[in-house]
């Protein structure tokens, strides 16, 4: 008998004993993402964005700049590609195949109001934005360092955005566990709902967006927040850019959507 054939002898009962494992071993599947839901209703902003609405009607670039903390930043996500602005910017792309919209991530983390104002000029204005997304109020909630100027920092970052003629959107805190666990996180929502109405600018709920995710949609928390209990992931920034990319979608179109439909509206 050759010598090849004594090896393949020898090696037929182990390639039989690796098939009989394998076929043993269960094969895990992967637990499947939850759909991700955004209802209109409940991201939709108050005001149309009339200066996005007129680049789009212009056939013009569009800059968006989101400035926040570390939940703009991207902290929790897997790579910079999975944090909500680059998300946003796909997300419009699909909304806007034949436009050029740029999203600029401007998020530190740490930052509170204070923090940002110190960079609006430099951050923010220097881009010249169409859009700002200003994501606010989590870290002052965290340290404990509740608003006691009644919004007054928040319209002073306003005023520096109207001065430019930009269209704004106020973002609220996360609905984490660890925002969630201090007394003053609704105080915080609140405030920044009530500046935004009164200063008559836009706000994406994103706490009450999360808080629907649990209550509404039945998704564990450890789902949609890193083990961290406090920044998002992968799955959440997406889910947020989804809806916001909606909200923002519907309220730059809104005066065009109403125009149209008027006609049919005529008996």
């Amino acid at each position: 008998m050759q010598g090849t054939d004594l090896a393949n002898l020898a090696m037929k009962p182990l390639a039989v004993a690796a098939l009989i494992v394998g076929l043993a071993l269960p094969v895990r599947a992967e637990t499947p993402a939850p759909a991700c839901n955004a209802p209109l209703d409940l991201v939709r902003m108050a005001n149309p964005l009339s200066r996005v609405a007129h680049k789009l009607a212009s056939n013009e670039p569009i800059t968006i700049v989101a400035i926040g903390s570390s939940s703009t930043a991207g902290a929790g996500a897997s790579t910079p590609a999975a944090n909500y602005p680059n998300r946003l910017a796909v997300e419009l792309r699909q909304h806007f195949p034949s436009r050029s919209i740029t999203v600029l991530n401007r998020g530190a983390n740490g930052e509170e109001i204070g923090d940002m104002l110190k960079r609006f000029d430099s951050a923010v204005i220097a881009a010249k934005p169409d859009l700002v997304l200003w994501q606010l109020g989590t870290n002052s909630i965290l340290r404990d360092h509740m608003f006691t100027d009644r919004g007054a920092a928040i319209r002073d970052g306003l005023k520096k955005i109207r001065a430019i003629g930009a269209d704004v959107v106020l973002i609220d805190p996360q609905f984490a566990p660890k925002v969630i666990a201090k007394p003053e996180a609704a105080r915080m929502v609140e405030l920044i709902a009530t500046t935004a109405k009164q200063e008559d600018v836009d706000l994406f709920r994103r706490f009450d967006v999360m808080k629907h995710w649990v209550e509404v949609d039945h998704i564990a928390v450890e789902t949609f927040v890193a083990s961290d209990g406090l920044h998002l992931n992968d799955w959440s920034y997406a889910c947020m850019a989804k809806g916001l990319g909606l909200a923002i979608a519907e309220a730059a179109q809104r005066p065009v959507m109403s125009a149209t439909a008027m006609p049919h509206m005529v008996p």
